[in-house]
């Protein structure tokens, strides 16, 4: 049996995998970067924003859930998936309440990372976002619906590492909003703590911790100091019941 690792090839450079992996798993191992929102290495993959499509052959497929398989020509930055990347995220910016000098999370946020990662000027659409509704009943944590971008980060989280599957998403298409399982429906109700992943794992601004604003000053936050590039070759999450 050969001892040659299997391998692809990302914009001409080979990239080695093992088997399970996909794409996004064997690019980040490489220190290669594959913008992505929606993924976070240790959860399971969702495949929600889409700002990890490449291309392999004549298809166009999502680096985060399309398995890695021996031989793949992979195209992942060139000015034509960018430009495709940009205008998701545009999107994104028009659908919620992103106004970044107004929110807390502005220079902690993936989202206003990733516009200035792909040279986002401004929001391009119109604005239309739908007023959805804002959860402040819990002691501690405040539920912003309006800037949530469903990437369904928090569901997994709660899911999967937290074990206590406080959120799911409701509706489809632009009815599609983040909900709380609980009978009420109010995050008071559910058994959320602070210290819980799914409490801090919100790309932007619809999951904060009250009482805990411009802590950090602005100008020494995570994406002043670092770009989402650097951050997203990190980033990883250890899950407690792994089988």
């Amino acid at each position: 049996m050969s001892d040659n690792p299997s391998t692809i090839r990302i914009d001409g450079q080979e990239i080695p995998f093992t088997a399970g992996q996909t794409i996004m798993d064997a690019a980040l191992a490489a220190s290669v970067y594959i913008p992505h929102l929606c993924h976070y290495p240790g959860l399971p993959p969702s495949g929600n924003c889409r700002l990890c499509v490449v291309e392999t052959g004549n298809r166009s497929v999502a680096a985060c859930i399309t398995p890695a398989v021996t031989g793949q020509e992979i195209r992942n930055n060139t000015p034509e998936l960018n430009e495709a990347r940009k205008a998701i995220t545009q999107m994104l910016f028009v659908e919620g309440n992103h106004i970044c000098p107004s929110c807390e999370k502005t220079g902690n946020c993936k989202l206003q990372a990733m516009a200035y990662h792909l040279g986002m000027l401004d929001d391009h659409f119109p604005q239309f976002y739908q007023r959805r509704e804002l959860d402040a009943s819990h002691p501690e944590i405040l539920l912003d619906r309006s800037r949530c971008i469903l990437c369904d980060l928090c569901v997994r989280a709660s899911r999967d590492v937290d074990q206590k599957n406080v959120f799911a998403i409701a509706g489809r298409g632009t009815d599609a909003h983040l909900i709380v399982n609980t009978p009420s429906g109010k995050l008071a109700d559910s058994t959320m703590a602070v210290t819980d992943l799914a409490a801090n794992i919100c790309p932007v601004g619809a999951i904060l911790i009250k009482e805990k604003g411009y802590e950090v000053p602005i100008g020494q936050r995570i994406y002043d100091r670092q770009t989402i590039r650097e951050t997203g070759l990190q980033e990883h999450v250890d899950r407690k019941n792994d089988d």
